[in-house]
Order: structure tokens, then C-alpha cells, then sequence
């Protein structure tokens, strides 16, 4: 922002070469930023009479201006503006004898300070007077106008604008409510200073101001009291006492703050001791952390009247009075004119109300003399606030005393004699009365007794018109009890732990009745009862019980028991458990026993044996038994495996049937047994190896002499498969006997040179016709001849199959069997063997058969 530069106008005088040397008005500048007047050349001239505007360059629009007044004399009107009144200068006019030049002033406020008159504490309703007092310097010969705020508490009371350097704030009667912490401040344009803070102290309260609503008052009326400090402002707290004159001390006396008002209003009653009272008032105000007491006002007289006297008594007879004597006792007060409704009298017999009245001044009660009647008598008069009492003694003399009613005994068995007598010492009249009713009209009583004859009876004695009764003898006659039947109240079978009734019940007999459960002999509970209701006791039982019921009354013979009764309770089954009765491992040929066996249970109890997989068991017993057994003789492998078993009795239900725990049994060989099968295996073993090699060596016996036959060269007779048989015609001119080992040796010994593999051998049946009969050798029809045929299968390559009109045979091995054979491979090669000695069977069965057809 650019720092203002103020701008000053004015007439020639011989200050104006000091800034401008030519021109006809003189023109300067205040520039703020280097704190000096510089000469300023860019001030037009302009006529005296004129306006002129002032001010920094920015103020083109609220520039100061000088309005001439008069001939000489010029104004300076600020027009407002915040940035212009930041500067501590002023324009001032110096005297025209100095100079008509306008220039700038400067000012300071030295000190402000305050003056309390006549002290800072004073007495409350003294003058108080507040004093500020302003020390200002300034280049002007005039002192500047200021403004001086006062303040209480912080709060501003009061303000003034003045060109003096003391103003006052004057208090008259300083009050409590004017006591604080004062302080003034002086605000001079844009400075402000302000004075420390004085206390000023009001000591005192005024006297408070004390009017009643009346000046005479009657017994239980109301007097209205106004206590108020009309000079002091609220919170105020006033205390009201009211005092007997007089008397000394205080009658009552009452506090009450008021929070919003210099003023209380209370009712206070007179009471019936009050003759002629007054009234104290106190006020109290909080000042700052003190408390300001006011001096104590007394109020005007109060004058009390009676509302009513005090009550008198009158007796009548006022002699000596004798029972049977008519008594008059009445109670009389006297009221006063002024009151609008009369009080209530009562008559008291010690705390007994014999008599009362609302209307009216006084109250009577008559009766009849007796004993009774002897005591304090007491009259209270009442109203809503006032009671007076008075009281009198009445005696009466007794005519003849209370009789006296005696028995022979107060519990009597039905049956028994019952004597009562009656005794006095005067000569009366005599009645002996069961309740209401008259049972004898002398003396004395006796009779035998039932059970209605129990009750109260009393002796009346009588003369004249006094009657007086007898205490009361009560006599009970007591009825022996019937022998009581005991029960339950169960409809079904009871369940352990649940809970019956037992009822006990005597139906004849004197009430109270005490009846004793008896359980297993044991008494368990009492029970009384007072009528012949039966008596329900409440029981648990766990296991079959007998109960038993003892009746009892006031009658003298002993207590009847009653029949026993024996309550069957079914045990649930809770836990059940499977165990085997030997070892969990079986040797195959033992017993094999389960035992599904439970702890407590009533019977019949429904045992079910399952194995794990098993959804029906495969074993069911009912029985009376907390256990039950499953046999399996002798066990085998099968066996083995995974049981459980199930327990339940009609107590459990059946979505709740326990469960044993799972047992696992294993079914083993024994050890003998054992051994006898290896023997077998082995024998088996060692015979199918004799065998094979007794059928081995016979084969190769046999083959040397078997002979090979046919009726035609071998070529056209092989022609399946587009095989050919090289040497037929040389085979089949072969003599028989000729051993086809020993021709071919050196022909097997090149084929097994090529044919490194395995060679099998096949013999195959032919049918041979003969068509020319010269090449025979006498045979006819059809021939049958075995040819050996050996094939190669190295790679496990299938066999050619064999022609038309061709048998295949099982497969005869030409080598060793046993040399280079496993212990593995035994076996396999046994079979062989045996496979083909079947084999050359059916050969031998089959030329047999051939010879037998050709004839001899």
C-alpha cells in the first residue's frame, strides 16, 4: 500500500522560503516514511475564499478539507478515513498574530489516575464521588477535546467527551449494590490509556422496612409480614422472627432469600399461647467475598384474642359413683363472636373417643357405670391450627367383683367327664354359657363329652342391672383319629428322580392333625394341617421305596400309622458299555463272548448287539440282568471287526436310547494250525515236484518210441496257412522206429542256432485220403497222422492258426524241465508237464481207437 503523504496549504508569511521561494500560497508535505516536511511544488494557487482539499494522493475521493469562515479564519473538517487517522497529526490554526500558516501538531497523554472522595470504604448511604484525572501535553496553546469511559466491574457506567483534565461521577447514598472495582480510561483520537483499578467498599445495609397486614389477631389466625430494603437492589436475604413481648426467646422464626426483589412477604399463625407478639427483620446482601448486615427492624404490636376458652368438664353423679349408676360426663367451651365456624370437642377414655361434636359448644357421653368405664377422661377442642385440651379422673366403685370360670381339665378325650364351676363372692345370679348359648343356669357344670361338647365357655354373673361375665375357658374335646391311608398321585410308572405326591389323610379326627412321612422306616417330613384335607408331601425317589404315614392330634392314645406303601420306580438306563471276556485278539476256533452291561436300570432291559457297518443288529435279549451276553462258538476270521451295543428300558425314550462305546475284536489263526498248513503246502510241494519229475523222465521215454505214420507225402497234406512240410516223402518212407532225435540232430542244431528263443512243439492230427492204394502201406479210408511242428516266439508274437481239417494240441516242451529253472518258475513248469501228459494220453487213446477200427 502506498504510504499516505499529506498535504498543507496556506498564506505567504515569512515562513514560505523555507519551502517554496515563489508562488503566491505555500505549499509542503509531511512524507511519513522519512518523518520530515518537504517542500511541494505540484500546489496550484488558488483564491483565500476558496475550497481546499487535502490529503495523500490516494484520497481522491475523502481528501481533508478547509472550508474559509469569516475573513481570516479557516475550518478543518476531516472527512473519515481509517488510514488518515492512523497519523498522530492534526491540523491547527496558530493565532493570527503568530502566523495564518497551517501546521501539523503533536500530542501525548502522560498520565490518567482516579480520585475516590471522601475514601474507598464507606458507610452505606454516605455520598461517593468518582474522580478521573488526565495529564495531556501537545504543541498547541488549546488542549485537544477527549473522551474519558468509566467502568465498574469491567462494565461501562459512564462516559464523557471534555477539553478538562478532571471529570467526576458523582454517587449520592452509596448502597451496597455501589460497591466494586472502579477504573476510568481517556481515549485521545487513536490513543487510549487507562487508570489501575480501585475497590470501593460499602460497609452496612440500610434498616429494613417492616408493615403487617393487621394489628389484633385472632387464635389460629394468619398475620402477613412485608420485610423490604427499598434503597438496596436483589439478591437479598432477609430474616423474619416472631417474638412473644414480654417473653424472652423466639417463637418461631423463618429465612428466605430473594433473588429478584429488595422485598419478602410471609404468613406467620398464631398460635393459642400467643397474647401479644411482634416481629423482627434482618437483611443481609453479599458484597464481592463479604456479607453486609443490616441493623434489625421490630414491627408494630399484635394484640392475640381467643378463638374459644378452654374446655371445662362436668360429671354427674358428682358423688361417689357406684356401678350400675346412670354417668353424664359432658365438655363445655366458650366461643368467641368473631370466629365464623365453631371447633370440634372431642371426648377421649384414654385413647378411646366416648363422645364428639362440629356444632355447637360443648359435648356429652352417657353410659351405664361399670369398672370399665373407670379412667382418664380427655376433652380436646380443635380447629385447623389451635388445639386446647383438659382432662379429668373418673372413679367407680365396684358393685361385686368378676366371676371366675374353673375347669377340671382343658383337654378332655372323647368320653371323658368334664366339670366346671363358677365362683363368686357375693350372692349373684348365675349362668354358664358355651358361646352364646346357656348350658347351665347354676353354679356348677359337668357332663361327658364328644367331640361337639369342645369350645369356649364362660360363667355371668348378675345383680340388678350390672352383669358381669367370667373369663373364657377354652375346653377341646379331642376325637381319636382314623387310621390314615396314604397314596400317590402317579397315574403311570414313576421314573427316577421324578417327582411324586405322597398324601397322608386321617378322614375322622380332631384338627390339627401332624403328619409324619416315614421313608424306609426314617421320618423324612412333618406336616400339620387344620383340617381333614390330606396332607401332600413331595419326594424324589431314586429307588423302589416303601413309605409309611404317621397320624397324630391332641388325643391321649398313640399316633396311627398308616398301610405301607411301596412305590416301584424304574431306573432309565444311562450309561451302557460292551466289553469281551477274553482278550480282544481271538484265536479262529475260541469262544468269542460280548458283554453289553449297564450300571443301574429297572428291568426288562432290551439289549441290542450291532456291528459297525450293521444298521439292524444281528442280536437281540430282553432281560432282567444288568447284562447281557452274545456267544459265538467256535469264532472264525470273519468275526473280526468293530461292535457296539444299545440299552433301553421303558423309562428311556426312544429317540434317546444310550449307546455303548465302539469295541474291536481280531479273529486270528492259532499258531498250531498255522504250523499243520505250512506241512500241507510243503507236502503239496514236494509230491506235485515228484510227480512232474516221474511224468518228465516217462515222457522222454515215451517220445523215443512213439511212432509217426503217414499215408501221403506231407506237402499237399500241409497246405493251411501257406505252410509247407520239407522231407515228407522222405519221412513218410521212414521205417518205424526210427528215431527222429537222432535223424534230426543236425538239423536242430542249426535251427536252434537261428532260433535262439524258446521252440515249442505242436503235434497235429491230419486226415490223409488215400487215393492211390499202391503208396500205401494197406491202410484204408481216412488216416490219421502226427506230425511235429515246431514254432519260434521270441517276442511273445501269436502262433499261426492251424489249417482246415487241423487240430491243435497242447504244446509239449523238448527241453530239460528242471535244469536252469527258478524256484519261481517251478510251479508253471509242473503244470506243463502235467498238461502234457494229458496230452500224450489222448494220443495213445486215439491210435488205440485207430488201430481197433482198421481190424487185425
Amino acid at each position: 500500500m502506498e504510504a499516505p503523504v499529506i498535504y498543507g496549504f496556506g498564506i505567504p508569511s515569512p515562513l514560505s522560503s523555507l519551502f517554496f521561494s515563489s508562488g503566491h500560497f505555500l505549499g509542503f508535505r509531511l512524507d511519513t516514511r522519512r518523518g520530515k516536511v518537504v517542500p511541494h511544488t505540484s500546489i496550484a494557487r488558488r483564491p483565500r475564499n476558496s475550497t481546499y482539499w487535502l490529503g495523500p494522493k490516494s484520497w481522491k475521493e475523502k481528501p481533508l478539507r478547509f472550508e474559509p469562515r469569516g475573513s481570516r479564519e479557516l475550518s478543518l473538517k476531516p472527512v473519515s478515513s481509517p488510514d488518515f487517522f492512523r497519523h498522530p497529526y492534526l491540523f491547527l490554526r496558530f493565532s493570527e498574530l503568530v502566523s495564518d500558516t497551517y501546521i501539523l501538531l503533536a500530542f501525548t497523554i502522560n498520565s490518567v489516575h482516579m480520585v475516590i472522595l471522601p475514601k474507598q470504604e464507606v458507610q452505606n448511604g454516605e455520598n461517593l464521588t468518582l474522580q478521573c484525572i488526565v495529564d495531556i501535553s501537545t504543541t498547541s496553546h488549546v488542549r485537544p477535546q477527549h473522551q474519558l469511559l468509566f467502568y465498574k466491574n469491567d462494565e461501562q457506567f459512564y462516559n464523557v467527551s471534555s477539553m478538562k483534565s478532571t471529570e467526576s461521577y458523582f454517587i449520592p447514598q452509596a448502597r451496597v449494590y455501589n460497591a466494586g472495582i472502579y477504573k476510568c480510561t481517556v481515549i485521545l483520537n487513536n490513543k487510549m490509556k487507562t487508570t489501575s483499578e480501585y475497590e470501593v467498599m460499602v460497609r452496612g445495609v440500610s434498616s429494613p422496612r417492616v408493615t403487617l397486614d393487621k394489628k389484633e389477631a385472632i387464635e389460629g389466625g394468619v398475620v402477613i409480614v412485608n420485610c423490604s430494603v427499598p434503597n438496596e437492589k436483589a439478591p437479598v436475604h432477609f430474616i423474619v422472627e416472631k417474638v412473644e413481648l414480654d417473653k424472652k426467646g423466639i417463637k418461631q422464626k423463618r429465612e428466605k432469600n430473594s433473588q429478584y426483589q429488595n422485598f419478602v412477604t410471609l404468613d406467620f399463625t398464631v398460635e393459642e399461647q400467643d397474647r401479644v407478639i411482634y416481629f423482627l427483620c434482618q437483611a443481609s446482601i453479599v458484597s464481592g467475598r463479604n456479607v453486609e448486615t443490616s441493623a434489625t427492624t421490630r414491627s408494630d404490636l399484635v394484640t392475640v384474642r381467643e378463638s374459644f376458652s378452654n374446655p371445662q368438664f362436668y360429671v354427674h353423679p358428682a358423688g361417689v359413683i357406684i356401678e350400675g349408676d346412670q354417668l353424664h360426663i359432658k365438655c363445655i367451651i366458650q366461643v368467641t363472636p368473631m370466629v365464623q365456624a365453631f371447633p370440634e370437642i372431642i371426648i377421649q377414655r384414654d385413647k378411646t373417643i366416648v363422645g364428639h361434636s362440629k356444632q355447637g359448644s360443648e359435648a356429652t357421653y352417657s353410659v351405664m357405670a361399670t369398672m370399665k368405664e373407670n379412667g382418664n377422661y380427655t376433652c380436646k377442642v380443635e380447629t385447623s391450627q389451635i388445639s386446647k385440651v383438659s382432662s379429668i379422673v373418673v372413679n367407680i366403685t365396684e358393685l361385686f367383683p368378676k366371676p371366675k370360670l374353673e375347669s377340671s381339665a382343658t383337654h378332655l378325650d372323647e368320653g371323658d367327664s368334664l366339670n366346671l364351676w363358677c365362683s363368686v363372692p357375693h350372692t349373684v345370679d348365675f349362668a354358664i354359657q358355651k358361646g352364646d348359648m346357656n348350658v347351665s343356669q347354676a353354679q356348677n357344670f359337668t357332663k361327658i363329652v364328644s367331640k361337639w361338647d369342645g369350645g369356649n365357655y364362660t360363667c355371668i354373673a348378675g345383680l340388678g342391672k350390672v352383669i358381669k361375665k367370667s373369663n373364657q375357658v377354652l375346653i377341646t374335646v379331642c376325637e381319636m383319629l382314623s387310621r390314615p391311608r396314604i397314596f400317590y398321585d402317579s397315574k403311570s410308572e414313576v421314573i427316577k428322580g421324578q417327582t411324586i405326591e405322597v398324601h397322608c389323610q386321617s378322614i375322622n379326627g380332631t384338627t390339627p392333625i401332624s403328619y409324619h412321612l416315614l421313608k424306609a422306616s426314617n421320618i423324612v417330613e412333618n406336616y400339620t394341617v387344620g383340617s381333614n384335607e390330606p396332607a401332600v408331601f413331595k419326594d424324589n425317589p431314586t429307588e423302589d421305596t416303601e413309605y409309611q404315614c404317621l397320624a397324630d392330634n391332641c388325643h391321649s392314645s398313640s399316633a396311627m400309622i398308616s398301610e405301607p406303601l411301596v412305590v416301584k420306580v424304574i431306573a432309565p438306563v444311562v450309561e451302557v458299555k460292551l466289553a469281551i471276556l477274553n482278550n480282544k485278539q481271538v484265536e479262529s476256533g475260541d469262544d468269542l463272548v460280548l458283554r453289553c452291561f449297564v450300571n443301574k436300570a429297572s428291568g426288562p432291559i432290551t439289549y441290542k448287539f450291532y456291528r459297525e457297518e450293521d444298521v439292524r443288529p444281528f442280536h437281540v435279549k430282553i432281560s432282567n440282568e444288568t447284562q447281557a451276553m452274545w456267544y459265538k462258538s467256535p469264532a472264525g476270521t470273519e468275526q473280526g471287526g468293530q461292535y457296539y451295543c444299545t440299552a433301553s428300558n421303558r423309562a428311556n425314550p426312544a429317540k434317546n436310547i444310550p449307546q455303548s462305546n465302539l469295541l474291536t475284536v481280531r479273529v486270528f489263526l492259532a499258531p498250531w494250525k498255522k504250523g499243520v498248513i505250512a506241512v500241507v503246502v510243503i507236502a503239496v510241494i514236494i509230491a506235485i515236484l515228484a510227480v512232474g519229475a516221474r511224468y518228465y523222465f516217462w515222457k522222454k521215454a515215451k517220445a523215443k518210441q512213439m511212432p509217426v505214420e503217414m499215408s501221403r507225402p506231407a506237402a499237399p497234406l500241409l497246405t493251411s496257412n501257406n505252410e509247407k512240410m520239407p522231407g515228407s516223402s522222405t519221412e513218410a518212407n521212414r521205417p518205424y522206429g526210427y528215431d527222429e532225435d537222432i535223424g534230426n540232430h543236425e538239423t536242430n542244431a542249426v535251427k536252434e542256432k537261428k532260433e535262439p528263443l524258446t521252440l515249442d512243439v505242436e503235434y497235429t492230427e491230419v486226415e490223409v485220403n488215400s487215393l492211390e492204394p499202391h503208396e500205401g502201406l494197406g491202410r484204408k479210408g481216412t488216416e490219421t497222422v502226427y506230425s511235429e511242428i515246431r514254432k519260434a516266439n521270441p517276442d511273445g508274437e501269436s502262433q499261426p492258426e492251424p489249417a482246415k481239417g487241423q487240430s491243435r494240441t497242447n504244446p509239449v516242451s523238448r527241453a530239460p524241465l528242471f535244469p536252469l529253472m527258478s524256484s519261481g518258475s517251478l510251479w508253471m513248469s509242473l503244470k506243463q508237464s502235467l498238461a502234457q501228459e494229458d496230452v500224450l494220453q489222448t494220443l495213445q487213446l486215439e491210435d488205440r481207437d485207430w488201430q481197433s477200427r482198421q481190424g487185425p
